[in-house]
């Protein structure tokens, strides 16, 4: 058995979860301004550099922004948050996702899978379609929820690279965090043999060039999550 090296966040980091749990809870609200750096590195106890890293670092996660003459306010991160800002929120609650944000990553997921395997049956050759099974081959092989997870989005990250578009790729790999969390949710409730038929189904329809099915079979088993038929919403 393996342990994983223990290491103590940095006063950095300690300070953007101070800030971040804060701006999440509402102690501090949307529009609040912030005191100055100075204020902020005498009543927390440390340096102004790490006062100034932290908050460029939660201006880039979109929590909080400059505004002239004013200072540093917090953003009304939902509206200008990016997907930092949802990483971010994922780590403060322990990666439990509220409904809304769970049914908005599957419902862009499924759009993205969609077009992922319609042009990967129109335009990926036979040897690509067939190399996807060695990733279906990892998943059915992983010992952990995790391996299964990181397996099955290496499944569907090849399935987006076989179909030729340049940018679906890059846009699937940024929903990387996300995605997995909530794969490893699935498999840890129900198996990782249910998210091994899930993908064997599809991998058999896209070796089959059958984008009808595949179609349909994206929309089932994914519209299951969406509407909360099947739970992974939160933890039993």
């Amino acid at each position: 058995m393996e342990f994983s090296k223990l290491s103590s966040p940095s006063l950095k980091d300690l300070f953007i979860q101070q800030l971040q749990g804060m701006i999440l809870s509402g102690a501090l609200p949307v529009g609040a301004q912030l005191p100055p750096e100075r204020v902020l590195a005498e009543q927390m106890q440390v340096s102004r550099t790490v006062v100034n890293s932290g908050l460029s670092e939660l201006c880039q996660q979109g929590f909080l922004e400059v505004r002239p003459r004013q200072g540093t306010c917090v953003a009304d991160y939902r509206r200008r948050g990016s997907l930092s800002t949802l990483i971010a929120i994922m780590q403060y609650k322990g990666g439990v996702l509220g409904h809304e944000e769970i049914r908005s990553i599957l419902e862009v997921r499924r759009a993205l899978e969609h077009l992922a395997a319609e042009r990967a049956i129109l335009y990926a050759s036979d040897e690509a379609l067939e190399r996807l099974g060695d990733h279906l081959a990892q998943i059915a092989a992983a010992a952990s929820a995790e391996q299964a997870a990181e397996a099955a989005f290496s499944f569907q990250h090849e399935l987006a690279l076989v179909g030729g578009n340049s940018i679906v790729p890059l846009i699937y790999y940024s929903f990387k965090p996300p995605v997995i969390a909530l794969w490893v949710r699935f498999c840890s409730l129900y198996g990782i043999p249910a998210l091994v038929s899930n993908t064997q189904t599809l991998y058999t329809l896209l070796c089959a060039r059958d984008a009808q099915g595949a179609s349909r079979w994206i929309d089932a088993y994914l519209e299951q999550a969406i509407s909360g038929n099947q739970q992974i919403y939160g933890l039993r």
